[in-house]
């Protein structure tokens, strides 16, 4: 029996005979030889990567609702995709994530900087894989971590000061942030290629532990009309945890979780506050469900990034009186703020985006969560299959994520990544339904790239802007 939610399964040789399997990659895609030996951390020094072209596009996909928060509102997203393909013949992509409805960034901004990264690996010599991020990490600096691969504080500033950052004038905190999406999206479609360049697929890449997770669905921010019907929805389709997003109003989040515990009494529930409470109305929240005989199995982010003191305040009280495990999200920004959390026991649970701290940073942080004994959750921002994909893979190959967050490639009306997993509803007992990720073929198309690693094709269509 899988966990309660909604599973991911990414197919890694031997291929089990119940899945929808091609029995071999479409003639026109490049093949490799197919191994096993090989981890993420020995690639970063022996592989060498040749970029033969790179790129980055813009990526528009309209939303099935407005997606709300208690900070912000989202009506499409507007990404931008990076592509690099290497002398070998072999692709890969990754996304990075625009939300300037958050920080002042906008897509223009992120493809300049994506261009900037693209032009740079091409016009460099053949490299490994690990200088390849390092120099991407010098050109997209963000914040410090305690590893090699990032540049220093004092660098940041330097280029903070060059001619492209004066131009594009972005508070200093913001231009930040964007460097470490669109780092986020290059050293994806770098590795990405690499795994394609070995045939194996990326949870592999990264361990090998399980290829199969579980994830959660969100409700934004809305009415209890609207959340009790998208919960009957979601829990007809087999959903076991809803990600309840709050933070804007107290009473009527209550009203909310009411209204949902009426159409889907037995679901488990993620609370996201989105930075939204003091610390007192996040206690008091925990208090009005503990009356309601409701227990969230986590709440995340229940107070502004900063106000450390009371994120350890909500934090011991949930922990000891209610027994609710609290995440830090915004509050986790580098590794420093991981050090921090860990030192002055304020959370534990430590949500890992890949868009927030690059794939270097989150590796960091994985490897100091773990050594700290904090349970680990990895979500996204508002991103397509492309990067949701990326950071399944990644929390399957390392196996040690305790919470699963990566829905949003559902709330999409539109999907630009075609055949990457198909939904196989298998209601068992207790209605549970698994999603598979499989290698299938799909219909012909012009312009379309196939990257095994993610078992998945990329079909440039409508969604790119020529």
């Amino acid at each position: 029996m899988c966990p309660a939610g909604f599973s991911l399964f990414f197919p890694s040789p031997p291929v089990p005979t119940t899945l929808n399997l091609p029995r071999s990659l479409p003639k026109s895609q490049p093949t490799a030889t197919t191994t096993t030996s090989f981890g993420f951390r020995n690639l970063t020094e022996t592989f060498t990567v040749d970029v033969q072209r790179a790129e980055g596009r813009p990526l528009n996909v309209p939303l099935i609702a407005p997606f709300t928060i208690a900070s912000s509102r989202l009506d499409r997203v507007e990404n931008v995709a990076i592509r690099i393909e290497l002398s070998n013949g072999c692709a890969g992509w990754g996304e990075a994530p625009i939300l300037p409805s958050v920080t002042a960034e906008d897509q223009a901004t992120a493809l300049a900087m994506a261009a900037e990264a693209c032009c740079y690996l091409k016009q460099s010599p053949a490299m490994t894989l690990g200088s390849a991020l390092r120099e991407i990490g010098g050109i997209l600096p963000g914040h410090e971590f305690a590893s090699g691969f990032l540049v220093s504080l004092a660098k940041t500033r330097e280029i903070w000061d060059s001619e492209l950052h004066k131009l594009l004038r972005l508070p200093y905190s913001d231009q930040v942030y964007l460097h470490l999406k669109v780092r986020a999206g290059v050293e994806m479609a770098l590795i990405d290629a690499v795994a394609n360049s070995i045939g194996i697929p990326l949870c592999r890449l990264f361990g090998g532990v399980s290829n199969t997770i579980t994830t959660d669905i969100t409700i934004p921010i809305c009415s209890p009309d609207k959340a009790a019907e998208l919960a009957s929805k979601y829990s007809k389709q087999g959903f076991r945890t809803l990600k309840l997003k709050v933070g804007k109003n107290l009473n009527g989040d209550l009203e909310v979780l009411q209204a949902i515990r009426r159409v889907y009494p037995d679901c488990l529930f993620i609370l996201d506050a989105n930075e939204g409470y003091t610390s007192n109305e996040a206690i008091q929240v925990l208090q009005k469900l503990h009356e309601m005989e409701v227990t969230p199995v986590l709440f995340e982010q229940p107070v502004h990034r900063d106000d450390w003191e009371g994120l350890g305040h909500v934090y011991h009280v949930a922990k000891n009186k209610y027994g609710v495990a609290v995440a830090a999200d915004e509050s986790c920004r580098s590794l420093a703020d991981v050090r921090k959390i860990v030192e002055e026991n304020l959370a534990n649970v430590i949500n890992i985006k890949l868009a927030k701290v690059g794939v270097l940073g989150a590796l960091e942080i994985i490897e100091v969560a773990k050594a700290s004994g904090l349970n680990l959750m990895i979500g996204g921002m508002v991103e397509t299959r492309l990067a949701m994909g990326f950071a399944g893979h990644l929390a399957a190959g390392f196996g040690c994520f305790k919470f699963i967050d990566l829905d949003t490639p559902i709330l999409l009306s539109e999907d630009p990544v075609l055949e990457g997993y198909e939904g196989i509803f298998c209601f068992t007992l207790d209605f549970e339904v698994i999603f598979f990720w499989t290698h299938i073929q799909v219909h012909k198309c012009k312009r379309s790239w196939w990257f095994p690693s993610l078992g998945q094709y990329f079909v440039v269509s409508s969604h790119f802007d020529s």
